[in-house]
């Protein structure tokens, strides 16, 4: 909402500084023009106004504030004022100058229209205009019916574009966010069904493949070969949890379109990746590449994505903020949410997900795991494993 209410401010603090600058310079050049105004002080005095609306225009335009716009409305009162009591009587060129600094006056109600209370200050500050501009025009002998219907149209126009745009800005800047969202929506579940296709492909293709021939006890292929194909759907499975991407040659014929190495720094991008397309922003800070044996990058890797999946479903939150540190013989990794938390002693021994995916998974390779959590205080996840 506030969003909306400043973006439709930028836009009528534009209509402002536009509207009386055009004004404002215009009853600059009329007071300038000879015989228009009599009294030399008198027209020192309202070039200096002009020049001073000028001013709040230019500033209004840089940023949106109430200031410029009570400027202009003093400035425009207090030069017709001027006009007034200078004694002019020759009427054209008086009135031209009244008028235009009336119609100045009424660029403040486009920002002073957008809103109930800011209404307030428009009423009075029309109100103080037209009691200092009638007796003027009354007193120049010009064309005061004119003048005067300039004034006051002037101000009507720009009340209602305020009160037309305080209503529809705000409902089309919903509209236009809610075919974003539902086109943010569609995209995501494409790309999810797009994903789903691919995986259904890749086990048909692989894993099942496999299991077929062994449920047909391997009938016409080896044992060596079939152990082969075996592990090779196993690592290929691995490197899918760690978040890469299969890219198909052919039936059958997977490629990754990232190499498996074992610098850490590699490795988190493409974990990061996978848990932001499910919806989870993770912010990576520390150490960038780290060394690790091929075993021990796995499992840390694995336990590293455990933690971030139970972010993901549990803590109510949509970002994790994971640091990275080590020293000679440690990485460590420090898995933090400020999600809903929970009490760490109503945690079941036999919970699969942290005791098997994560503690057994980094001891396995040397390593440690210790959980950190209270209700409503977020969670937090230590890992550490062995560089060598």
């Amino acid at each position: 909402m506030a969003r909306t209410v400043a973006e439709r401010d930028r836009m009528l603090a534009f209509a402002s500084s536009t509207a009386s600058t055009l004004l404002a310079s215009t009853a600059l050049v009329a007071a300038l023009v000879p015989g228009a105004l009599s009294d030399i002080e008198a027209t020192i005095i309202v070039v200096v106004l002009c020049l001073l609306i000028l001013a709040a225009a230019a500033a209004l335009r840089r940023r949106t504030s109430p200031i410029p716009v009570v400027i202009t409305l003093a400035a425009a009162v207090i030069g017709i004022a001027v006009v007034g009591l200078s004694g002019e009587t020759d009427g054209l060129g008086a009135t031209a100058v009244v008028a235009l600094l009336a119609a100045a006056s009424s660029s403040s109600a486009f920002l002073l229209g957008a809103e109930p209370r800011r209404r307030i200050i428009l009423v009075a500050g029309f109100a103080v205009l037209m009691a200092v501009t009638v007796p003027t025009l009354l007193a120049v002998h010009g064309q005061f019916v004119t003048a005067l219907l300039i004034a006051i149209g002037s101000w009507a126009f720009c009340t209602g574009i305020s009160v037309w745009v305080a209503r529809v800005v705000p409902e089309t800047i919903d509209r236009i966010e809610g075919m974003s969202d539902a086109y943010r929506t569609e995209r995501q579940a494409s790309e999810l069904e797009a994903r789903r296709r691919q995986s259904a492909r890749l086990l048909h293709d692989t894993v099942l493949a496999t299991l077929t021939l062994l449920a047909h006890s391997g009938r016409g292929v080896g044992e060596q070969a079939l152990r082969s194909q075996a592990a090779e759907d196993a690592a290929l499975l691995r490197q899918l949890r760690l978040g890469y991407t299969p890219d198909p040659a052919a039936s059958g014929d997977y490629r990754l379109r990232q190499v498996q190495e074992s610098t850490l720094g590699n490795t988190l991008e493409t974990v990061k990746q996978r848990f932001q397309r499910m919806g989870l922003d993770v912010a990576w800070h520390g150490t960038g590449h780290v060394l690790l044996p091929s075993e021990t990058l796995d499992a840390f890797l694995l336990a590293l994505a455990e933690c971030l999946e139970n972010v993901r479903r549990h803590s109510g939150e949509t970002q994790a903020h994971v640091t990275i540190t080590d020293d000679d013989v440690t990485v460590r990794a420090m898995v933090t949410d400020s999600g809903i938390g929970f009490d760490t002693g109503s945690v079941s021994p036999g919970r699969l997900g942290f005791t098997e995916s994560i503690v057994a998974r980094v001891r396995d390779v040397g390593g440690n795991a210790r959980l950190f959590s209270a209700p409503g205080s977020g969670t937090t996840v230590v890992l550490e494993v062995p560089k060598a």
